[in-house]
């Protein structure tokens, strides 16, 4: 079976940070917004080190039980079954906890015995205390952008990480990406990453959220694959970013007279 190397274009010193961080078995945080690359940097580490990597995408309802286990009935018996979060410590596997802020509080409060100098978990429904293996590693990731309140990452929470801030690449590095990616003319892919630009800059429409470089390759890859090109922006970049019917028709516009 071949194995497909995960493509990932460096743009700083996040390579050698996080291999430093699993080197020193220090938790890894990594900031920035939706759809940046951070997820994608996870799966380049995870292959660049012969690691395994177990990925969960938190949400509001990923409670710690959900990470580290629980007891199931299998015919006349009550069993235990290990979460993610207990196989990852166990086999020594990077485990990535992606929009860890979206997760309930108890997460954040079970893995803390993880993320400093015991690198152990109290798992209270066996009573017991698990070592992590030598080569297990926490990762986790979030947005600063939008998280408020009670998904604010406390500072308690913070410092038991080292942290890495993710943004969109300099359009050059994003045409690259976008060309790697989906194999797109390169001319197309320099307007897309225009677009995305233009849209990047225009606070005043009040978007929660802007065109992410996975947009952009949704894009292409429809572009590519025989879509014209302005429908595929439509329902690639500007129906995933706004339902406000005045907003779509002005981004429509914009796009429209770029391509």
């Amino acid at each position: 079976m071949i194995i497909k190397v995960p493509y990932y274009h460096s743009v700083g010193k996040e390579i050698e940070v996080f291999e430093q961080s699993y080197k020193n078995k220090i938790p890894l945080l990594l900031k920035g917004p939706t759809g940046s690359g951070k997820s994608r940097f996870v799966e380049y580490m995870a292959h660049k080190l012969s690691k395994v990597l177990i990925t969960i995408s938190c949400h509001e309802e990923t409670s710690s039980t959900d990470l580290i286990g629980r007891f199931i009935i299998k015919g006349a018996e009550t069993v235990w079954l290990d979460g993610p979060l207990i196989k990852a410590i166990k086999e020594g596997a990077i485990i990535y906890l992606d929009e860890i802020a979206e997760a309930r509080p108890d997460v954040i409060v079970a893995i803390h015995s993880l993320t400093d100098h015991r690198r152990e978990l109290y798992i209270d429904k066996l009573g017991e205390t698990i070592k992590a293996h030598e080569d297990f590693m926490l990762v986790a990731s979030f947005n600063p952008g939008y998280q408020k309140g009670f998904k604010e990452l406390k500072p308690s929470t913070r410092q038991r990480f080292i942290g890495l801030s993710f943004n969109y690449p300099e359009a050059k590095i994003e045409t690259e990406i976008l060309v790697k990616e989906t194999s797109i003319d390169e001319s197309d892919a320099k307007k897309l990453v225009q677009i995305a630009s233009k849209i990047r800059n225009l606070t005043e429409l009040g978007l929660s959220e802007t065109v992410s470089t996975r947009l952009l390759i949704d894009a292409a890859k429809l572009i590519h694959s025989g879509l014209p090109k302005r429908l595929a922006i439509k329902v690639a970049i500007i129906e995933p970013l706004t339902d406000d019917l005045d907003v779509s028709e002005a981004l429509t516009d914009l796009c429209n007279l770029m391509i």
